[in-house]
């Protein structure tokens, strides 16, 4: 499969995972990234910008579904907002190894925290 349609995969794929689990996209979109040459804060970064559009539309959809508790997600938005902020800038200082860790540790944290619950 050549570059650009690998590209289509991984955005229909992490869009797919956006839509089930809510900015789910980022688990897909972070090693698929780095496997096609992304270094891995590009890679994190570029996942993020895909992210973006993706959330929109899973949020207007949950929206017109009835499923979006959207007082409770404009309480948090301020929150949400500084605390990406603190990430883009800690991203910048810290060591690739040491990021790559963190993000694996979340993942492995997450699923595990999914199976239990």
């Amino acid at each position: 499969m050549d570059k650009k349609n690998k590209m289509r995969l991984l955005g229909g794929a992490a869009g797919v995972a956006n839509g089930f689990f809510g900015s789910g996209g980022g688990i897909i979109a972070v090693p698929m990234l780095k496997r096609n040459g992304f270094e891995t804060k590009k890679a994190h970064a570029g996942s993020l910008a895909l992210t973006l559009p993706l959330s929109a539309v899973s949020a207007l959809f949950y929206l017109e579904n009835g499923s979006l508790d959207y007082m409770s997600a404009v309480k948090l938005i301020p929150f949400g907002l500084a605390g990406a902020a603190i990430g883009a800038l800690l991203m910048k200082r810290i060591p690739v190894r040491l990021l790559s860790g963190i993000f694996g540790a979340l993942l492995i944290a997450a699923g595990i925290r999914n199976l239990l619950l």
